[in-house]
């Protein structure tokens, strides 16, 4: 990835990747989950609290990585699943397939000690391949760099998941040796040694999209654009209209309610809760946000952590909302910022209003209340309150509190004197260059036409020749 950040804790959807397997691992009835972590990774161990980890230390394979978690493990009871960090997409009811096939007994009573999952994708390129024994079962995988070309002809691949017998786990483990290309202790490997002491391996075949791994900033854009696919397809499911679905971008936790309306370019960031019947314009972006039934935000709106939107409230162009309250029916149309502050129901607030809230060292709040009018142009200098039904002449700068239905302004008085534009424009305006007279027709001297050539005639071209040989004529006599 080309990061000082581990793999698994790059984000599709606003949520780091590791989260979506502990997700699926979760619905799927896990009763104890273990995450692997490479040494120096305390931010993950953090981030997938409250879950065990185990740190593999140096890092020697799948197989290594397994035997990490043993002491993590402590005593198993029933399945050990085996899930990768990097394979978001694999969904809790594959998982419950996946038991299901390793509880299931073959012919002759025996139950399977490993089940693994493969799948068939359209290139299988550098995944291990799963090679069957006539019987049906898996005789053993072999890895990709390890394959002769015979073997990477075959189709089934290995997803790297699978459901083992906890009782045997570890012992099957301990039997694995490092002999491969890449002097590792591969987890496929115990195919092979169950095989040797006649324990079976069943496979169950997936949907190749659900074990797509993620190795690459590249990859990383492919599973993102697949998860916003996802989004937007349960978005309209379950009752919204995407004017523009490619254009909207989801995170994995937003909730929008029935009949929301979103147009083109809306991103939504993480906790943003909708209700319903709410026009989202284009260009909006809300993060952190609630917005109640019958609003419109947009277009062109920020709505930032905290911002909390009543019931048919609008909020309208370039405007900012962080941390605030603007209750029902209110309005901040135009070009606004409210920051900690709380709006009351029913006021409008003009065009170019702002709060100020922060003053270099402590953040304060401004209270506006029910059914005030905030005039265009106007500073509120927190703190401060604006009484319920005040109103605030246009362009005043409000540092102290308003009385409710008081009337304040802080304007300069008027002033107006008469004619001062026009002196002002004479004495601006250069005076403009005398221009001389132009002269008549007559007094215009009369320029001299050149003379024309005369053209030769026929007779003088013919003359001349004879002249110039009389002259020799004469000279000789």
């Amino acid at each position: 990835m080309k990061s000082a950040r581990p793999k698994v804790m790059h984000a599709i959807a606003g949520q780091p990747m590791i989260h979506y397997v502990l997700d699926s691992v979760r619905k799927a009835g896990s009763t104890r989950t273990v995450v692997v972590i490479g040494r120096d990774m305390a931010d993950l161990a953090q981030a997938v609290a409250p879950h065990a980890t185990a740190v593999q230390d140096p890092p020697r394979g799948t197989g290594d990585a397994v035997v990490a978690a043993k002491k993590a493990l402590k005593t198993i009871v029933g399945d050990v699943v085996i899930v990768f960090g990097d394979t978001p997409f694999i969904e809790p009811k594959t998982i419950t397939g996946l038991l299901a096939a390793r509880r299931q007994p073959l012919s002759g009573g025996r139950f399977p000690s490993i089940a693994i999952l493969g799948m068939r994708p359209r290139e299988p390129r550098e995944y291990g391949r799963i090679k069957l024994a006539p019987d049906g079962s898996v005789e053993a995988i072999v890895e990709y760099k390890d394959a002769t070309p015979e073997e990477r002809k075959i189709g089934l691949c290995n997803s790297g998941v699978m459901a083992v017998d906890g009782k045997h786990l570890f012992e099957l483990l301990e039997q694995i040796e490092p002999a491969n290309a890449q002097g590792e202790f591969y987890l496929t490997d115990i195919v092979k040694v169950a095989r040797g002491i006649n324990m079976p391996t069943v496979v169950v075949e997936g949907s190749p999209d659900e074990f797509m791994g993620i190795d690459s900033r590249s990859q990383l854009a492919v599973a993102e654009g697949l998860m916003q696919t996802r989004l937007r397809a349960r978005a309209m499911a379950e009752g919204v209209t995407l004017v523009d679905p490619r254009s909207v971008t989801f995170s994995y936790d937003t909730r929008l309610g029935r009949d929301c309306i979103v147009e083109p370019n809306v991103v939504f960031g993480r906790e943003v809760q909708v209700g319903a019947n709410v026009l989202i314009k284009a260009f909006t972006h809300i993060e952190g946000a609630s917005v109640e039934d019958d609003a419109v935000i947009g277009p062109f709106a920020r709505l930032r952590p905290g911002a909390r939107i009543g019931k048919g409230a609008h909020i309208g162009n370039f405007v900012e909302i962080k941390q605030s309250e603007v209750e029902a029916g209110a309005k901040v149309n135009h070009l606004s910022y409210i920051g900690d502050a709380r709006v009351g129901r029913g006021a409008n607030v003009g065009a170019g209003t702002i709060t100020c809230n922060y003053d270099g060292f402590t953040k304060s709040r401004t209270e506006i209340g029910a059914g005030a009018f905030i005039g265009s142009n106007s500073a509120l200098v927190a703190p401060v309150t604006i009484g319920d039904g005040a109103v605030i002449g246009a362009g005043s700068v409000i540092a102290r509190d308003v009385a409710p239905g008081a009337l304040a302004l802080t304007r300069a008085e008027q002033k107006e004197i008469k004619g001062w534009a026009v002196r002002r424009r004479k004495e601006r305006t250069p005076p403009k260059r005398p221009s001389l007279p132009r002269p008549t027709r007559a007094a215009r001297p009369k320029a001299a036409k050149p003379a024309r050539p005369r053209p030769q005639t026929k007779a003088a071209r013919t003359v001349r020749p004879r002249k110039r040989a009389a002259a020799k004529r004469g000279r000789k006599r």
